[in-house]
């Protein structure tokens, strides 16, 4: 059973038709070294905290009397080599939908289907995939609202969502899977070897401090009245394991629908844009509108920098952009917020910001960095209108009017150390629409 975007033992779909097999169990997971060969950070924390999730994986499978390969290289050249090792009859996975992933899951069916080896596949990083909800006509939607409405109809198995129902209807959908009464049989084997992070080309971090994967019950309650407030903790935080499938996307969205529908929402997106990418890959590399692919951006190395280090004399971006280079996190308004001022306040292509993001944020997922980069230049699908740009100081007014989140992160603001805006707002917005006229006019 190879573990990829799912590091849990419970409510595990492959894990649990592979427990039912017929064959002893043997669970696998590979440090991809095309993956990691990218990260320029040494100390990245997400590495850290994959090493960290295995070594607790391996220990509870250590406690029934079983264990986890834990590889790193290329996963081809481990298979093959896997393949000669062990007896292989059958490979459990769920499934993944990045473009990366899809080619690499293509390659390893047709290397095990070459030698009678069954590769099989389960949904389980979502309630719905790429091909349960769809347009009337076969085709995927572009545009969430009606995405969403068609997805809570069919959990709820109704023709047409009006409304969420007071008295929940029972929700197949969101069963979770019972893993734990067929541990039995796994594969009796101890002592499996795992690589360390030196020995992989990192180092730890004596910074470790990752969300739990629970969240108090008033987060969710309170969700829609408090989530765009970022002096207040207001929101899950459970982006990394959503990311990692260390918590059940199932048992989290039935607790969202009991609690909160605004939350729900939010898993609605995440699956809205893992579809967008399955059937848009494009969307990875350049817009989803072409004819935002025409927009001359400025691209200035040096205000770049600036908005990187958290030093555009605009406190609430400067405040996000400092957040994220100490933790890993950035507070979800306020990613929306930065978003729209490097696009739009200083026409910087949205693939820099985007990037930005991936190297740093500790939750980054591609169909979710890419959709909110995407949304907030406006060049995405539902996204955010061209003309829309976000004012600094309006939202600052709006969502930390005390300035408390502000303070925490820029505590030299009103001194000389602090510097002057690197651009006016309103001569910024003028250019901004100026430039998207300009490269979105009729030919």
């Amino acid at each position: 059973m190879w573990l990829r975007r799912d590091l849990r033992l419970e409510d595990n779909a492959a894990l649990h038709f592979a427990l039912q097999s017929g064959f002893p169990v043997l669970p696998l997971f590979i440090f991809d070294t095309s993956i990691l060969a990218k990260l320029e950070n040494k100390k990245d924390l997400r590495v850290q905290f994959l090493h960290q999730t295995l070594s607790n994986l391996k220990f509870g499978l250590n406690q029934m009397g079983a264990d986890i390969i834990i590889e790193y290289g290329n996963p081809e050249v481990i298979w093959k080599e896997l393949i000669e090792r062990y007896d292989i009859q059958e490979i459990y996975v769920n499934e993944d939908y990045e473009p990366y992933a899809r080619a690499r899951d293509e390659q390893i069916k047709s290397l095990a289907e070459a030698r009678g080896i069954a590769f099989k596949s389960f949904k389980d990083q979502v309630v719905f995939n790429h091909s349960d909800v769809l347009k009337d006509d076969g085709k995927p939607y572009t545009v969430f609202t009606p995405y969403s409405r068609k997805w809570k109809a069919k959990l709820l198995g109704i023709e047409t969502f009006k409304a969420m129902p007071e008295n929940l209807p029972s929700l197949p959908s969101l069963k979770p899977f019972a893993c734990a009464r067929h541990y039995q049989s796994l594969f009796k084997v101890s002592n499996l070897p795992m690589p360390s992070l030196n020995e992989m080309g990192f180092e730890p971090s004596v910074t470790s401090n990752y969300p739990d994967t629970e969240t108090r019950q008033s987060v969710i309650k309170n969700y829609k009245a408090q989530r765009d407030f970022p002096a207040i903790e207001g929101t899950s935080r459970l982006g990394l394991h959503f990311r990692f499938g260390t918590i059940s996307v199932r048992e989290k969205a039935a607790k969202a629908i009991a609690l909160s529908e605004t939350y729900l929402n939010e898993l609605i997106w995440r699956e809205f844009y893992m579809q967008i990418l399955w059937y848009f890959p494009h969307v990875a590399s350049s817009a989803f509108k072409p004819a935002y692919n025409k927009i001359a951006w400025r691209n200035n190395d040096e205000e770049f920098k600036k908005w990187c280090e958290g030093q555009t004399g605009y406190p609430i971006v400067d405040a996000g952009m400092r957040e994220l280079n100490t933790t890993g996190f950035m507070h979800n308004r306020v990613r929306m917020i930065v978003a729209s001022f490097l696009t739009k306040h200083l026409l910087i292509d949205w693939r820099w910001g985007e990037a930005y993001f991936a190297a740093k944020l500790l939750d980054f997922d591609l169909s979710a960095n890419n959709g909110g980069w995407q949304w907030a230049s406006g060049s995405g699908t539902d996204a955010a209108p061209y003309f829309r740009v976000f004012n600094p100081t309006l939202q600052t007014s709006k969502f930390d009017p005390q300035g408390e989140y502000i303070k925490k992160w820029v505590p030299e603001l009103g001194t000389h150390s602090y510097p002057q805006p690197i651009v006016v707002h309103e001569f910024a917005r003028n250019r901004c629409l100026e430039t998207y006229k300009a490269a979105l006019k009729e030919p």
